[in-house]
């Protein structure tokens, strides 16, 4: 263990002040343990290469730690902030927590999951690889997001714009939502369910992966069927 830590340290110095973990368990998968080698190197930026798993403990604060090359679970703990969190390669759970800001995480390369908190925007996160579950939270804004890799939940939050999102890989639900904009959106890879919304037009987008579902909204008086698929290429049914 004494030479990794030499061979943490050398890495450090030689890669602009950024220090690598390789993996927790080389601290006895201790997160307190880790936190004191940190302070005793003045607690610098900081990566780690694997998962960490902090689901159920006390943390409150992730420190100066900038990227997590595996997974992050930080459910049911008391986070507000991700702080200066970069990116994180596989999935991000952060379900029943007090979280207010994603700081400056700007990529989730898994899952990204948000149930059931006050969040109420994403802030500089750019894109999701895999699914996104913003239901039951506060979420107002997407903030810079241009692109989920998989299906996109926002079911029974208070979101009107989809902002600078340009593309959905799976389905994208947002029924009973007070959806208004579709923002920049071009593209959902599966179904689109606008049922009951106050959606007015389809604005930039172009395609549609398979049912597009628009009962109960000022598009279904105004367009007929055949005029909605001028308008986009929807592999599916469209129900109107």
């Amino acid at each position: 263990m004494k030479d990794l830590i030499k061979k943490i340290l050398k890495e450090y110095k030689e890669e602009e002040k950024i220090l690598v973990v390789p993996s927790l368990k080389y601290f006895g998968n201790d997160w307190n343990v880790l936190q004191s080698f940190l302070k005793s190197k003045g607690n610098p930026k900081w990566k780690l290469l694997d998962d960490l798993v902090l689901n159920d403990t006390e943390i409150k604060s992730l420190g100066n730690l900038i990227s997590v090359g595996g997974g992050l679970n930080l459910g049911n703990t008391q986070i507000k902030s991700l702080g200066n969190l970069q990116s994180v390669g596989g999935d991000l759970f952060l379900y029943k927590i007090p979280i207010e800001s994603l700081g400056n995480l700007q990529y989730v390369g898994g899952y990204l999951d948000l149930y059931n908190t006050p969040i109420k925007s994403l802030g500089n996160l750019q894109s999701v690889g895999g699914y996104l579950h913003l239901r039951n939270s506060s979420i107002e804004s997407l903030g810079n997001l241009q692109s989920v890799g998989g299906y996109l939940g926002l079911g029974n939050t208070q979101i009107e714009s989809l902002g600078n999102l340009e593309s959905v890989g799976g389905n994208l639900f947002l029924r009973n939502v007070p959806i208004k904009s579709l923002g920049n959106l071009e593209s959902v890879g599966g179904g689109l369910n606008l049922n009951n919304t106050p959606i007015e037009s389809l604005g930039n987008l172009q395609s549609v992966g398979d049912n597009l579902i628009l009962n109960d909204t000022p598009i279904s008086k105004k367009y007929t069927e055949e005029e909605i698929r001028q308008m986009v290429n929807v592999k599916g049914h469209i129900f109107i």
